[in-house]
């Protein structure tokens, strides 16, 4: 198989207001100028036949798989990707550890899981109740520094906690994962996060279903002649934002990656835009504190 596709959005080209092409080969050049894919796949609850139903991602044109160690998803991502044969640089892998870990025994501990030799990107899972995580953050640096990171980054952090952490540390996130949709979004950490060439990963960004019927939505999505699921997953992918939905199945997953050959209209993206109630599908939205 494969590396990564070689159809690469440079920084500063990613969030331009001028229309992108966008393609199902199209990848993100980091600062740090690795590729991400454009889109992965979620792994949460992931746990029953969790090997063929990544094994069915791959096949179909996902390139990044998102997990964490109590998703309990782990060793079936590195088994799935050994099943498939797929070369390692290939496919994108994204995990997480506890800020109350140690962070760098938690990386080893993940790549043994996944009998891997490193990870594309490992994350903070979460704020920490006291602080912003420097300890954790300092042990990610050390996984990455030698290897078993390729980029660091962190999950559901606030702006104010992002400049915290990089005041402390010297080292900006390349990403920060948090929850995403219409519904609960922040422009302001949308426009942070392109300033500083963050990349949004978005968390549950089908709402983890709850929202699909929507009726401004679904009357949307219909004139595209698309799902609603398709109209989120596009609005995201035109903000510059990543999204990593979770599809158990094969047609769900098709219909996730069949988001290229149509382009929400400016009037619709603001529509989309205007839906923002900070909903959260999870509880709450953390980043916004």
């Amino acid at each position: 198989m494969n590396a990564l596709a070689q159809h690469a959005l440079r920084p500063g080209s990613w969030f331009s207001d001028e229309p992108t092409t966008l393609t199902p080969e199209t990848c993100r050049v980091l600062p740090s100028g690795n590729r991400m894919p454009l889109m992965g796949l979620g792994t949460w609850e992931l746990t029953v036949r969790t090997v063929e139903t990544l094994c069915n991602a791959l096949e179909l044109g996902f390139r990044m798989i998102d997990t964490a160690p109590g998703y309990h998803t782990q060793r079936g991502i590195g088994d799935a990707i050994r099943a498939c044969g797929f070369e390692r640089d290939a496919v994108f892998v994204v995990t997480k550890i506890d800020p109350r870990e140690d962070a760098y025994s938690a990386i080893r501990k993940s790549l043994g899981q996944m009998r891997l030799d490193h990870v594309d990107l490992a994350l903070i899972e979460e704020p920490p109740e006291h602080g912003v995580g420097e300890m954790a953050w300092q042990g990610l640096r050390r996984a990455k520094r030698e290897g078993l990171a390729r980029d660091i980054g962190v999950c559901s952090y606030s702006i104010d906690a992002i400049e915290e952490l990089v005041y402390r540390t010297g080292e900006m996130p390349a990403v920060n994962q948090v929850e995403w949709t219409p519904f609960g979004h922040s422009p302001r950490m949308l426009d942070f996060c392109r300033e500083n060439e963050i990349t949004i990963q978005a968390l549950s960004p089908l709402t983890r279903g709850k929202r699909l019927g929507d009726d401004k939505m679904a009357s949307m999505a219909a004139r595209y002649g698309k799902t609603s699921a398709q109209l989120l997953l596009r609005w995201n992918l035109q903000l510059g934002v990543v999204p990593l939905p979770k599809a158990n199945h094969v047609q769900h997953q098709r219909e996730n990656l069949n988001l290229f050959d149509f382009e929400i209209l400016p009037q619709d993206m603001a529509r989309l835009n205007a839906l923002n109630e900070h909903y959260s599908a999870r509880g709450e939205l953390a980043y916004l504190s």
